[in-house]
């Protein structure tokens, strides 16, 4: 590996590593944080939703910043804000602060998410993309994976606020390594310069067009909100008004794309089939898979009466399956295509949560194990697959945005999921958290199938251009040699 990339690969890799397990270590410590602030369960819950609609309103202008200022530039930025963040949260003296320390958070974290993915783009070749997106993948896994295990531990030996100080000083080297590393530009290919003439487009405050980014901010920051108050119990009509406002706004942030000299949005990208199809199989395949583990959790918890600890033992092999299999997809992806990988994975997916929809109140460990990895193997395919699709075909100087794009697909279809199962749950009380008895998971097969057609909309086989570098330009004072 280049010495340049190698900063790069670990920065990208923490990053997101660090984000992943934030998520998972903090639904294990609210417990503990109610009760030693004295809170109510509205206000922790909104420790988790003003995280998240921070993040989602702000990833794709995140991605536009760093389009625009340099990845690595934005990426410490993030970094170190998430660690002062994550600080501040852990000596907070009420609930109050941590809910606006959150929010913070959650502006950093936007910061963070895409530059990871903008970093890979700039710094690899595009037929080159696969194995560190694939590595990137598996670290997310297998923080997910230990998050529930080490926020456990921490929160039983330390109290709930070392959960916070964990992601401390991962955030806080690689944003100073990011600060120290020199990004220079079109990292990929050296020799290209960006021309005069685009130097002279991108300046000015109208290059990041601020009236789109705040409409966009809007509209997914209403979205988020209203698919998490959607499913808490008696919040389906504030969700469905906060959908109907993001809608809305999204009417009219459509109106000003069409009408911007330089939209936040680029038109460029928004044609392109298979970035679209790539973003739609994230939005599938991460909505099947959140709302499916959480009507698991809740059967295997209040119907088989199982503790958390082997709860999450039953699910184990999801885990295994996304750390293990994130490195065979890039291969994969080269034997077979990116068409027919996604196709298997997507496939994989949907048969997991069939299965899953079969289970009744006497279903055994092998039952739900078997699930459970037909789940990580098919979303760990499609994930990479779709990521590198996203990453690879968009132009190298909307990285930015196309990493935004990409996390914001797969910070939305988590709460889709999770809102479509709770309201379908509450339709058939008496038996909904038994998979074979309600409606939720039959709903989420449907949700996972829509992969499939995503899928045949992906590239049929892989692209092995290779960017040309184009001729050097003579010096001046330098006659350029003609060959007769």
């Amino acid at each position: 590996m280049s010495p340049r990339r190698a900063p790069v690969l670990a920065c990208s890799v923490l990053g997101a590593a660090v984000v992943a397990l934030d998520g998972t270590v903090l639904t294990v410590a609210q417990p503990a944080l109610q009760r030693d602030l004295h809170a109510d369960v509205g206000q922790v819950q909104w420790t988790s939703t003003a995280y998240l609609v921070a993040v989602a309103s702000l990833l794709v202008f995140a991605g536009r910043l760093g389009d625009r200022y340099g990845h690595r530039r934005v990426f410490a930025v993030g970094a170190l804000g998430f660690a002062a963040a994550s600080t501040g949260i852990a000596l907070a003296p009420g609930i109050g602060t941590v809910i606006v320390l959150r929010v913070l958070q959650g502006v950093c974290g936007a910061l963070l998410q895409p530059a990871t993915l903008g970093m890979l783009r700039t710094a690899y070749p595009p037929d080159r993309l696969g194995t560190p997106i694939a590595v990137r993948t598996a670290a997310i896994g297998l923080a997910a994976a230990a998050g529930p295990l080490v926020g456990g531990a921490l929160v039983s030996a330390y109290g709930w606020r070392s959960v916070f100080l964990l992601g401390v000083p991962p955030t806080l080297a690689i944003g100073l390594i990011a600060l120290a590393t020199r990004e220079r530009p079109n990292e990929a290919n050296p020799s290209r310069e960006p021309s005069p003439k685009r130097q002279t487009a991108a300046t000015g405050l109208s290059a990041l067009d601020p009236a789109g980014a705040l409409l966009l901010a809007v509209t997914l920051g209403l979205l988020v909100h209203g698919l998490v108050e959607a499913a808490r119990p008696g919040g389906a009509p504030t969700g469905l008004l906060a959908v109907a406002g993001a809608v809305l706004t999204g009417v009219v942030l459509a109106r000003h794309e069409r009408r911007a000299a330089r939209p936040l949005l680029p038109p460029e990208l928004l044609r392109s089939v298979p970035v679209v199809a790539g973003l739609a199989v994230l939005l599938a395949a991460s909505a099947a898979l959140s709302g499916s583990l959480f009507v698991a959790t809740y059967f295997l918890q209040d119907v088989q009466g199982l503790d958390p600890l082997d709860c999450a033992l039953r699910v184990l092999p999801l885990a295994v399956l996304i750390v293990l299999g994130a490195p065979l997809c890039p291969t994969l992806q080269r034997r077979f295509g990116p068409r027919r990988t996604a196709i298997a994975g997507a496939a994989l997916l949907t048969l997991g949560v069939l299965l899953l929809a079969r289970l009744d109140a006497t279903a055994g460990a092998a039952a739900v194990g078997v699930s459970a990895a037909l789940l990580g193997a098919g979303f760990v395919t499609l994930m990479v697959t779709a990521t590198s699709v996203v990453v690879h075909r968009a132009p190298e100087t909307h990285a930015g945005v196309a990493g935004g794009l990409q996390q914001t697909a797969m910070n939305i279809g988590p709460a889709l999921g999770v809102a479509t199962a709770t309201l379908l749950l509450a339709l058939v009380p008496d038996g909904g958290f038994v998979p074979s008895r309600g409606v939720a998971l039959p709903a989420l097969v449907l949700i996972a199938a829509l992969a499939l057609p995503a899928a045949l909309a992906l590239p049929r086989g892989a692209d092995r251009r290779r960017t040309r570098p184009e001729p050097p330009t003579p010096r001046a004072g330098r006659r350029p040699c003609v060959r007769s």
